[in-house]
């Protein structure tokens, strides 16, 4: 083979790094040239998104890939779930994982390949379909991982899962896998790994972390506001749940604000208040809708029996009768917080650095967004290690226009959302891949 004068230089200058900088430079450059065809798929998995349980052609499509890439494919696990398990040797279990739902959005990106898929999800009210999270990017990221991880078999030895997840955006996909037998019919993991695109104030591309509790408990809380009804020009005739729930909405503040603590972050969010139908009439009942969020399980069982506390408190000082009492259901299952193993978090970002630079990786604060991911470690936490990191997919002309005149970002879940999808996927599989060979040496 002929060589150039630039190629000849690049692989002289490579023979000069040490060799761990080399096997870096090498799983980047094999990235890069399955670039063109990552975002080939990108754009057909952002044009075609599937809702939560309903990944079938998803789901297909990816098991198709996996295969020919000479993993063990198992198709319908937790419904629409994939699992794909490749042995080489002796050594640890590495789980990846990728989720693949899309969520009711329309899109109002003005891409060229935007999405023009219509569903009906569960609610009942027909809409588009969007890729508003960022999953396409995880999808197309994990199937650069798995393409290089083979490539590169010389380089690892271990057990590798690779997880499609389904319904992340309902906290419940990981649950329905883990009930389907994930830790029984496939290898138990010693490590589990994961990425997720943000909508950061950092360049496309940046990679951030947060040891310990990174997400949040998520609760969804339904109050019935039962009361007695008549004309509103009579009030003193009833027990006017309107009321009666405006004082709930306000006392479940103090909850926060006087019951926890002030360094254990809680969030009580009252997103939904319904109750009559005419001007002059006083309903019999209110009906309100909450999410509840928190880190730790103290701190959640705090916030919600408060909840019901508060609630049953001003039934009673309406005089109320235990018949008439407010229902509180709070959803079952529900999102657990995400941890982040601390010390399994601060080698793997350590490793980071190492590989991507210090200004591309950085520690970035917990939030109070939710992340099914959690249910992996906390399924076996004596056993599974941790950690979901963040990959900024933020475009350079939004972070510019942040910067001059304070223009928001659009955040995950917006119709706008259009991250700098080839950052994503190229640092996303370079993470994931390099991350799983870093855990799984060759002895």
């Amino acid at each position: 083979m002929k060589l150039n004068g630039t190629l000849f230089a690049g692989i002289a200058a490579l023979a000069l790094v040490a060799p761990g900088a080399a096997a870096a430079q090498d799983l980047r450059a094999g990235v890069a040239e399955d670039m063109p065809e990552l975002m080939e798929l990108y754009r057909d998995l952002h044009a075609n998104p599937e809702l939560s349980f309903e990944e079938h052609k998803t789901a297909a499509k990816l098991a198709k890939r996996m295969r020919d890439l000479g993993f063990e494919v198992t198709e319908g696990v937790g419904r629409t779930g994939v699992v794909s398990v490749m042995k080489n040797g002796e050594g640890p279990t590495v789980l990846l994982r990728a989720d693949m739902d899309g969520l009711p959005v329309v899109e109002q990106t003005g891409l060229p390949f935007a999405s023009e898929v219509v569903a009906t999800p569960a609610s009942g009210v027909t809409t588009g379909v969007m890729h508003a999270c960022g999953h396409d990017t995880h999808m197309a990221g994990f199937i650069g991982a798995a393409q290089q991880l083979v490539d590169h078999k010389d380089q690892w030895q271990g057990t590798l899962v690779m997880v499609l997840q389904p319904a992340e955006e309902l906290g419940l996909g990981a649950l329905a896998m883990l009930e389907d037998g994930l830790y029984t019919r496939f290898p138990k993991p010693d490590y589990a790994l994961a990425f997720h695109d943000a909508a950061a104030p950092a360049p496309a591309g940046t990679i951030g972390y947060t040891p310990g509790y990174a997400l949040a408990n998520v609760d969804s809380v339904d109050i019935t506001v039962k009361g007695v009804g008549g004309h509103g020009a009579y009030p003193h005739t009833t027990v006017d749940p309107i009321v009666l729930a405006s004082n709930m909405v306000m006392q479940f503040q103090t909850i926060v604000s006087r019951n926890s603590s002030p360094l254990d972050p809680a969030v009580i969010t009252v997103g939904s208040f319904h109750s009559g139908a005419k001007h002059n009439i006083i309903s019999d009942e209110a009906k309100l809708q909450l999410t509840v969020r928190s880190y730790s399980d103290e701190s959640r069982t705090l916030l919600l029996d408060g909840i019901r506390r508060v609630a049953r408190g001003a039934a009673m000082t309406a005089g109320l009768p235990e018949e008439l009492m407010p229902v509180v259901t709070v959803e079952d299952p529900y999102t657990p917080s995400t941890f982040n193993d601390p010390d399994f978090t601060q080698a793997r970002a350590a490793a980071f650095r190492e590989r991507f630079g210090e200004e591309r990786v950085m520690e970035w604060p917990a939030v109070m967004g939710g992340e099914d991911f959690s249910q992996f470690r906390r399924a076996a936490p004596d056993d599974v290690e941790s950690m979901i990191f963040w990959i900024s997919g933020t475009p350079a002309p939004m972070l510019q226009a942040l910067k001059e005149d304070g223009t928001p970002l659009p955040s995950l879940h917006s119709p706008y959302w259009a991250p700098d999808a080839e950052a994503v996927i190229a640092t996303g599989a370079e993470a994931l891949a390099g991350a799983a060979m870093d855990l799984m040496p060759r002895g």
